[in-house]
C-alpha cells in the first residue's frame, strides 16, 4: 500500500512539475496555428478581394466557430472558410431528405405519392420535424447513404439512431448540393430540381431569415434553416440558399456554433449574406 501511495505522489509531482514548466515550453514553441481565414477566387476583376476584406470584416467580432461557402456561376466565383468543419446539421439536413426521396424515386421511376409530397411540403416549408423523421424512416440509412455517394457528398455523415439533426455537414458538402439543385445533373431530374427549389421557395415568413438577408429585390431566394442547442458548442445556427437574378446565379452556406443564442446566430450569418449580396450586385 505504501508503495502504491508514494508512486502516486511521484506521478503527482511530475504533473505538477510539468504544469509548471508549461509557460517556458510554451515561450520556447513557434505561436499556435492562425484561426482559419478567407479564400477567395473569381473570373470577375477585384470582386474576390472585395468579397474576402468584406466577409472578414463582417465576421471580426463575432464569436463561435463559423463556416461559410458561396459560389456564383456567372463570375465563376468562390469564397470558403472552414470548408471541411463538422457541423450538427440540424434541420439543414432537410433538403438532403428530400434529394435523397427524390433521388430515390427516379431510380424507380415512380412520381411521389400524395402523402410524401405533402410530408416533404411540410418538411421544408415550415421545418417540421414529425414529418422528417416519418421520411428519414421510410428511406433509411442505405438509401441516404447511397444518395450522399451519388452527390459526391463525401464529408457528411447521416445520424445514428434517427437523430437526423445530429447528421454532420461541412460547407463543401452543402454547396455540393446546392449546385445539384441549381444546374442540370445526372443525380436530379430536372423535374427534382425545381420542386426542390420551389418548397425552398416556399418557407414560411418566421423562417426566411439568414442568407437571404440583403438580397437584392427581383432575386429569387430560395432558403433553408436550422437551429439547434445542445450542452456543448451551444446554438448551432446554419443557413444554405440559392439566388438567381440581376445578372448573377450564386448558392450561399453559412453553418456556424458556440452562438449564446439563436438570434446571435442569426445575426452573424445575416452579417455575411448581406456582404455578399451586395458585393455580388455591384460587381
Amino acid at each position: 500500500m505504501t508503495h502504491r501511495i508514494s508512486r502516486r505522489t511521484r506521478v503527482l509531482g511530475a504533473g505538477i512539475g510539468a504544469g509548471m514548466l508549461m509557460p517556458l515550453v510554451a515561450a520556447a514553441t513557434p505561436a499556435a496555428a492562425a484561426a482559419p481565414t478567407v479564400a477567395c477566387s473569381s473570373a470577375k476583376a477585384g470582386l474576390a478581394t472585395k468579397l474576402q476584406r468584406d466577409i472578414t470584416a463582417a465576421l471580426a467580432n463575432r464569436s463561435g466557430t463559423i463556416a461559410v461557402g458561396l459560389y456564383d456561376r456567372t463570375t465563376k466565383t468562390t469564397c470558403t472558410l472552414r470548408n471541411s468543419t463538422a457541423y450538427d446539421s440540424a434541420s439543414v439536413v432537410k433538403v438532403t431528405v428530400l434529394a435523397t426521396l427524390l433521388w430515390d424515386a427516379k431510380k424507380h421511376n415512380r412520381y411521389l405519392t400524395q402523402r410524401e409530397a405533402d410530408l416533404a411540403k411540410a418538411m421544408i416549408t415550415k421545418s417540421d420535424n414529425t414529418a422528417t423523421s416519418t421520411l428519414w424512416r421510410q428511406l433509411g440509412l442505405t438509401k441516404i447513404k447511397g444518395f450522399l455517394a451519388a452527390a459526391g457528398m463525401t464529408q457528411t455523415k447521416p445520424g445514428a439512431d434517427g437523430y437526423w439533426g445530429l447528421t454532420q455537414i461541412t460547407v463543401r458538402d452543402e454547396q455540393k448540393l446546392l449546385a445539384l439543385t441549381t444546374a442540370k445533373n445526372s443525380v436530379l431530374s430536372d423535374n427534382a430540381r425545381a420542386y426542390i427549389l420551389k418548397l425552398m421557395g416556399q418557407v414560411i415568413s418566421s423562417q426566411r431569415w439568414g442568407t437571404p438577408a440583403g438580397a437584392p429585390s427581383g432575386v429569387a431566394v430560395h432558403v433553408k434553416n436550422g437551429w439547434l442547442s445542445r450542452a456543448t458548442h451551444g446554438w448551432r445556427v446554419h443557413s444554405v440558399g440559392t439566388f438567381k437574378g440581376g445578372g448573377h446565379d450564386y448558392t450561399i452556406t453559412v453553418l456556424t456554433h458556440g452562438n449564446s443564442t439563436m438570434q446571435y446566430g442569426i445575426n452573424t450569418i445575416q452579417a455575411v449574406a448581406k456582404v455578399i449580396h451586395r458585393d455580388l450586385a455591384a460587381s
